[in-house]
């Protein structure tokens, strides 16, 4: 039976996935980098590089203990590591960089580099799957449906993205990445506290 519990968790984990996503932030350079692309080729690749980046991702999230065991590490690096990039790539956020919040691109018809990775399927986006997945294993039904939802909302927001600049225009685009940005630095910080929390309890 399907708690009130679980719902928020589900909910919240879905906005933080969008969050780290950041689709909004993202649709003007994806409007740039297809620029020359016809309209129903465009929705295409988005589409196929929303896929691509959601089986990369849940990869990550499937895999990801297995994978810190073979590499040795530990949760709470992870952890400190994952808040460490949610902060950087946040701070580009608030103060919007000319680059966007992942550095520049390249020109012409991308695949894979640099929209769904990484721009999409990200440092920070994958360290999030992990963690989802190390932390509530028992979770992962949960956390697979939420990273499902979350890209199904991405892909409709950047298959709308040209449409939707042009309505809205370039300074509300901004204000809404700034304000994503703004919200994804408490997550940081809270992520990176909890991470350093857990490694001084450890020395105890």
């Amino acid at each position: 039976m399907i708690t009130l519990h679980m719902k928020t968790e589900f909910v919240s984990a879905v906005v933080l996935l969008l969050l780290v996503i950041d689709p909004f932030g993202n649709v003007p350079l994806v409007n740039a980098m297809l620029a020359d692309v016809s309209g129903a080729r465009r929705r295409l690749v988005i589409v196929r590089e929303c896929a691509i980046a959601a089986a990369i991702l849940a990869l990550f999230m499937m895999f990801g203990r297995a994978l810190l065991e073979l590499m040795h590490l530990s949760e709470t690096s992870l952890s400190i590591a994952g808040g460490v990039i949610l902060f950087m790539i946040a701070i580009r956020m608030v103060f919007a960089h000319p680059e966007g919040a992942f550095g520049p691109h390249q020109g012409g018809e991308p695949l894979i580099v640099p929209l769904a990775v990484p721009l999409i399927a990200g440092p920070s986006a994958l360290a999030t799957v992990m963690l989802m997945a190390t932390r509530e294993p028992g979770k992962m039904a949960m956390w697979a449906a939420a990273l499902t939802t979350t890209m199904v909302l991405a892909t409709l927001i950047l298959v709308t993205g040209d449409r939707m600049q042009r309505r809205l225009g370039v300074r509300p685009m901004q204000a809404i990445e700034r304000l994503m940005g703004l919200i994804l630095t408490v997550i940081a910080v809270e992520m990176l506290l909890g991470g350093i929390r857990a490694f001084v309890e450890g020395l105890r």
